[in-house]
């Protein structure tokens, strides 16, 4: 019997093509493996950090949310510029639930999770037929407008806000309740990228002219991933609305929507996946930096042009394509 290498993944595709035929422990772990880390990671991570770094990674799993929220309409053609309009609708959604009518934190983020995905969608749904950069324009200038026209009419607390809202039971809730939500938004539309539905996104943002002349269309289906787009980051605003017990118009501010796209550049586009792994690198890294001051943003730039120079492919594609490549000794006849 002579030996020779093998890459894991093939081996175990030729002998299936579609459900995995696993012959071995290390096949299980190896297809198990990229699935599993994440999970125990932001399981386990909070039991073994400080009080301040939890709210750090508190704060990225945030991101997390708003940089696949992104994912997924970049995924359909759609290139955002105003992740902070969902982020900041969701936000104020929640505020006024809890504030003027006392819905309880467990009703009122649903809610506005709901209402605000439905909110956002009817306010892009006249621009839905534009492109390219007059699309990202459109949602770039619409959460600035929010920001004015809530400042020239004082409503919902004008510059000051509304404050008081009621927080969550406890600080672990907070913790593994984000946590659990980003996980299932993870794992859920990433799989849902990979059905007919996200065959069909993808499609749309390659040649809409030729899904459309399929018989498809196009706009019901940008509709459905800009809802869903837009509910991810309402969620995200309306829960944080909660965690901070205030609401006001900084969550319309820019860095909710530039960080997102930030985060999903560095670790790679199309994929979910990379968006996750890129919030967890640029939000840590952000804190880290801040003892140099204003050399902050400095290093922080840097650090975006070395990645994007370095990788333009993304951190997650790199690191898939080598995990792809590893291999093993097999047995073989003569």
């Amino acid at each position: 019997m002579e030996k020779r290498k093998e890459r894991i993944d093939r081996g175990i595709k030729a002998r299936s093509q579609d459900i995995f035929a696993l012959c071995s422990y290390r096949e299980m772990l190896y297809l198990s493996a990229p699935r599993l880390i994440p999970i125990l990671g932001f399981l386990i991570l909070p039991l073994v950090i400080g009080v301040y770094w939890q709210k750090v990674l508190l704060s990225a799993v945030v991101f997390v949310l708003l940089a696949i929220s992104w994912d997924i309409l970049a995924e359909s053609g759609m290139v955002s510029l105003g992740q902070a309009l969902f982020f900041g609708i969701g936000a104020y959604i929640t505020g006024i639930l809890n504030h003027y009518f006392g819905f309880h934190p467990f009703i009122s983020i649903p809610l506005a999770t709901i209402m605000g995905g439905l909110v956002c969608t009817l306010m892009l749904l006249p621009v839905l037929r534009l492109r390219g950069i007059y699309f990202s324009m459109v949602t770039l200038i619409i959460p600035l407008m929010m920001v004015r026209v809530i400042e020239a009419t004082k409503i919902f607390g004008g510059t000051e806000g509304l404050s008081g809202m009621s927080p969550l039971p406890s600080h672990w809730i907070e913790l593994y309740l984000i946590i659990g939500v980003m996980l299932i938004a993870l794992f859920g539309f990433r799989r849902m990228l990979d059905s007919d539905f996200g065959l069909v996104l993808k499609g749309i943002r390659d040649n809409d002219r030729s899904v459309t002349n399929a018989g498809i269309n196009i706009y019901w289906y940008k509709t459905q991933a800009l809802f869903i787009s837009s509910s991810i980051g309402a969620f995200a605003g309306a829960f944080m609305t909660h965690i901070y017990m205030f609401v006001g118009m900084p969550v319309f501010a820019l860095d909710y929507s530039i960080l997102p796209i930030a985060a999903v550049v560095v670790g790679g586009p199309g994929t979910l996946a990379g968006a996750t792994l890129g919030a967890c690198i640029l939000v840590p890294l952000s804190e880290v930096l801040r003892g140099f001051g204003g050399l902050r943003i400095v290093f922080y730039g840097l650090f975006l042009v070395v990645f994007t120079v370095a990788l333009p492919e993304g951190i997650f594609h790199y690191v898939q394509r080598k995990y792809n490549q590893f291999e093993r000794w097999v047995e073989v006849d003569k």
